[in-house]
């Protein structure tokens, strides 16, 4: 891919800082590029109205010499759970259609104030349960290496305008998968910080245990760029760390210079890595494996005995936190409201409204997160799904007593094909087989490309994983990673997608 649309952020934000390009100039690239494609891939709900003014200000800004970020000028996607105060925030649903919030999320706050230029907001499962996309109340996003395939979920939106290249960085939101899975799948970057590591504040909550917000990219560097800029304690969520936090963008750039990669220890999940895992998948795992230990990486087996039990503890956990935080959806403080003929009692329009608001997939997860709360059931099911979490929290704790980092596919199979797995939602949630249990013990993992599976020409994703607050060593193995494959390769892996989805 050529001309502005193509570069990284970083090399945007390059020529940008040498005024080589201008900020509308970026913008309008991106907004020529969407309207060419978006049509075929619909990564995008709301194209927003003011980037170009927002590009003007910042280039004026800088004319003027004002010192700015090192991300000022550089267009951004916003996934829809996060609330703006200038474009709907639906969070994929109907429930939620036209919504303006009178506030931004912190994330989008210190975006803007950073000078990055919001192009608008991404497609997204609803509420963000999905791994595919296919559950938005508003159509399915297409991955732009086949328009027939699914870009992940539920942040799929996020991962398919960075690989279609309509939006070089995106903000994303991680639950069980929802950043790393769509990375996978589209050849993109996605990371998942450390639970408490960025506010979550303003993010639309689906499990206010699990999610995380993260950035979306090209490159790990970019990634890294957006990370710093997003990250840091804030007063306004309580879950917020007040760690001050080195520089993921420095981590990044050293990784792809040094030799970070000689000494380490990688942990092999070796329940991450078994039966249901597509053959491509497996020998691209491996061959990344062998790049690791050629680089003077020593690959260490790992056993985690309790991650067998992380989906169906997850798949417990979840719906019981999402049937609490979606109840505020009642029809009375916000959102649709629906009336049944003849009026009725503030219950009967209380269910008319969740019922043509909420999708199949939403009610699915409330019904079963109600009957998981319930009195009767809370002990035998909530309950104990939570001491299986403190379980899956002390297999990786022993695990890090062994390795410096954990390593899996990021997801058993390629992109599989729209409608594929849509009404079997066990096959769906074993999507996530791999990065739920990050979710459940609050560390941070990142995906990256390490190539394409011979059998179906898709991408593939490796993850790594590392202990809490240890973000930087990610971007640091990760951005090495992706160093040595794009050396041997002579080109990036996003390079190779089609420009329309093979048409």
């Amino acid at each position: 891919m050529s001309g502005l649309i193509g570069l990284t952020a970083a090399e945007l934000s390059s020529k940008l800082r040498a005024r080589e390009v201008s900020s509308v100039e970026a913008t309008q690239a991106h907004l020529d590029r969407i309207a060419q494609v978006d049509g075929d891939v619909h990564a995008f709900l709301h194209v927003s109205d003011h980037a170009l003014d927002v590009a003007a200000d910042i280039d004026a800004r800088r004319a003027a010499g004002e010192d700015l970020g090192e991300l000022a000028g550089v267009p951004l996607a916003i996934k829809d759970v996060l609330v703006t105060t200038d474009m709907p925030s639906t969070s994929g649903s109907k429930i939620l259609e036209g919504y303006l919030s009178p506030f931004d999320a912190t994330v989008v706050a210190r975006s803007r104030a950073a000078g990055l230029v919001p192009l608008g907001k991404t497609n997204m499962d609803e509420f963000a349960m999905g791994s595919s996309t296919e559950h938005s109340a508003y159509g399915p996003t297409h991955n732009p290496w086949d328009l027939d395939r699914i870009p992940g979920g539920s942040g799929g939106g996020s991962a398919a305008a960075v690989a279609a290249f309509e939006a070089p960085i995106a903000l994303g939101s991680d639950t069980g998968g929802s950043i790393r899975q769509p990375a996978h799948v589209t050849g993109t970057v996605g990371v998942k910080p450390t639970y408490g590591a960025v506010s979550r504040y303003g993010a639309i909550a689906l499990a206010s245990s699990l999610d995380q917000v993260g950035p979306v990219s090209r490159t790990v560097l970019d990634s890294g760029l957006l990370h710093d800029v997003i990250a840091g304690h804030d007063a306004l969520d309580s879950t917020s760390l007040r760690d001050a936090w080195p520089s993921m963008a420095a981590a990044a750039r050293e990784g792809a210079r040094g030799d970070v990669l000689r000494g380490l220890r990688v942990g092999v999940v070796t329940e991450l890595n078994g039966e249901g895992f597509q053959a491509g998948v497996k020998s691209r795992f491996q061959e990344a494996l062998a790049v690791l230990e050629a680089n003077g990486a020593e690959i260490v087996e790992v056993f985690a005995p309790n991650f067998e039990y992380a989906v169906a503890a997850y798949y417990l956990i979840l719906p019981a936190e999402a049937s609490s935080n979606l109840a505020k959806f009642d029809s009375v403080r916000f959102g649709m409201r629906v009336t049944p003929e003849g009026g009725g009692t503030v219950e009967q329009v209380m269910s008319a409204t969740r019922e043509a608001g909420f999708g199949p997939e939403v009610k699915r997860r409330i019904i079963l997160g109600t009957y998981a709360l319930s009195a009767g059931y809370y002990d035998a099911y909530y309950g104990s799904a939570q001491k299986v979490r403190t379980l899956i929290q002390r297999d990786f704790a022993a695990a890090f007593d062994q390795v410096d980092v954990l390593v899996s596919p990021s997801a058993p199979t390629t992109a599989f094909k729209l409608g594929e797995r849509i009404d079997d939602p066990l096959a769906m949630y074993l999507n996530d087989v791999t990065t739920i249990p990050a979710n459940l013990a609050g560390v941070p993992g990142i995906s990256v490309p390490i190539g394409l599976a011979p059998e179906d020409g898709l991408p593939v994703g490796i993850q790594f994983m590392a202990p809490a607050r240890e973000d930087a060593r990610l971007y640091r193995v990760g951005a090495a990673l992706e160093a040595l494959l794009e050396s041997t390769w002579g080109h990036t892996l996003i390079s190779q997608a089609p420009a329309l989805g093979g048409r």
